[in-house]
């Protein structure tokens, strides 16, 4: 998201950066070899001595992350274990989506792995186009004995299962929403907790609102990440029942209320500009302590305490997302490496998706990286994760993993995961810009987005 949202340009300090020949049977046995052993497969030892794939070049394509920087830097590892040649492609967030989306549509052979986007991961795993990987974690001959897949949080995985329960992903980043305040200083003056409902959101807001020249509050132009959670907690919903029911709901009463509560929190309690706003300057606002509260990934608040540049180190407070009437339900998303169906290497690409969600990389990239937001639960466990994570005295770990457990067993992150979803985000993102800027009242400009949202999914052959 987080992290990974669909239309982001993300450039966040600390958070993200500016993304042969299929061997066939006779390989199978072969893959016992040191690329694998390496990884923990209790392989012959004569079949430990050879490299695989020499010879073989991988050619891999994402968006740009900050994660990717880490797996480049420890490709020579991976090279020599395995003979391989490893190219990376890495483009603007949606510059990529849009080009790996045709590519996949013609199952091109371009990539042996992409990055499977969590937003379009029911579009191209329902179209056949991802690889599943059921028969490779079945082969004990292909799969490490401990690359334990279950170790994945529950919450990182659900976008990537088919409705066969064939598996299509494996996550190598998760995004967990939740709420920091940069400058936590104003609030406790006033003797003010963090708030726990949206009720009292906003009454933590109005109560401190250009404190200090501060603004109460501050989010990103990307609506259809942010307002999700606050239609929920109003009882609200994208689709009336994802994925069996895409009959988008936004013109509910629940839906118009939900739109006038965050609306207003835009109008009345940020920045000027802030309709505007990339993820990147949120998050600069409240690095310099010029905005209090921001409710967004963990990976977008994190640099307030770790970044060179935050100002409010000693003043940033974390809390779960605040509950509305119906309850609360912060956003998670997981981007994950999967394996075109075109590809032609696939053995080479269950390789390298071994080697770089394992949890050996994961410790790397998160323990002595900085790669805070990693999918396995042994990592968020982990006793020097927790330490990296307990930030003036908040075990924030803890929260972390809560949101990741919570979107998992409650499923209802499922919207987001529909081939139709990226048709009803952009219906969002315009509803909330139309009442925010006052070109309509909320009523007004969520039956437009219903209306809307209905002919474009109509459009693309789904019945309603």
């Amino acid at each position: 998201m987080n992290s990974s949202k669909t239309g982001s340009n993300k450039t966040a300090v600390d958070t993200a950066v500016s993304a042969g020949v299929f061997r066939r049977d006779v390989l199978r046995v072969a893959l016992a070899g040191s690329a694998m052993a390496a990884m923990g497969l209790r392989a012959p030892a004569v079949l430990a001595q050879t490299k695989q794939f020499s010879g073989t070049t991988l050619r891999i394509a994402a968006f740009q992350h900050i994660f990717h920087t880490y797996i480049q830097k420890l490709l020579p590892e991976f090279e020599e274990q395995t003979g391989m040649k490893v190219e990376f492609d890495l483009q603007a967030f949606p510059v990529y989506n849009q080009r790996m989306d045709l590519e996949l549509s013609t199952h091109g052979s371009s990539y042996d792995v992409c990055n499977i986007t969590h937003s379009f991961s029911g579009r191209w795993i329902s179209a056949g186009w991802m690889t599943p990987f059921n028969d490779f974690l079945s082969d004990p001959n292909k799969t490490a004995a401990d690359f334990n897949p279950d170790d994945f949080v529950s919450g990182t995985q659900v976008a990537y299962y088919n409705d066969k329960k064939e598996l299509h992903g494996f996550a190598w980043e998760a995004g967990a929403m939740m709420m920091a305040a940069s400058r936590f200083d104003i609030l406790d003056k006033q003797g003010i907790a963090m708030p726990t409902t949206l009720a009292e959101l906003t009454e933590v807001c109005k109560a401190t609102h250009n404190k200090s020249g501060v603004s109460a509050f501050v989010v990103d132009r990307l609506h259809h990440w942010n307002f999700p959670p606050y239609l929920m907690g109003f009882g609200g919903k994208v689709f009336r029942d994802p994925p069996k029911d895409l009959m988008p709901v936004l013109d509910s009463p629940e839906a118009i209320e939900a739109a006038t509560y965050y609306a207003n929190l835009l109008s009345n309690y940020c920045p000027p500009g802030v309709l505007s706003y990339t993820d990147d300057q949120a998050m600069r606002n409240q690095l310099a302590g010029r905005a209090n509260l921001r409710i967004n990934a963990m990976s977008w608040l994190l640099p307030l305490a770790k970044s060179d540049d935050s100002k409010v180190k000693d003043t940033v407070r974390f809390a779960l997302m605040p509950a509305g009437p119906k309850g609360s339900f912060p956003a998670c998303n997981a981007n994950a490496y999967g394996i075109p169906a075109g590809s032609k290497q696939k053995d080479a690409a269950w390789a390298f998706i071994q080697w770089a969600t394992s949890k050996k990389t994961f410790e790397k990239t998160a323990l002595e990286m900085g790669g805070l937001a990693t999918p396995r639960r042994s990592i968020i466990e982990d006793p020097r994760y927790k330490q990296a994570l307990t930030i003036n005295g908040q075990d924030i770990a803890a929260m972390y993993l809560d949101v990741l457990e919570r979107s998992g067993r409650d499923g209802y992150m499922a919207y987001r995961t529909v081939p139709v979803w990226p048709q009803a985000g952009e219906k969002i993102n315009k509803a909330i810009e139309r009442i925010a800027s006052g070109q309509a009242d909320a009523a007004t400009s969520m039956k437009s987005a219903q209306a809307e949202a209905i002919e474009d999914i109509k459009k693309a052959g789904v019945k309603l």
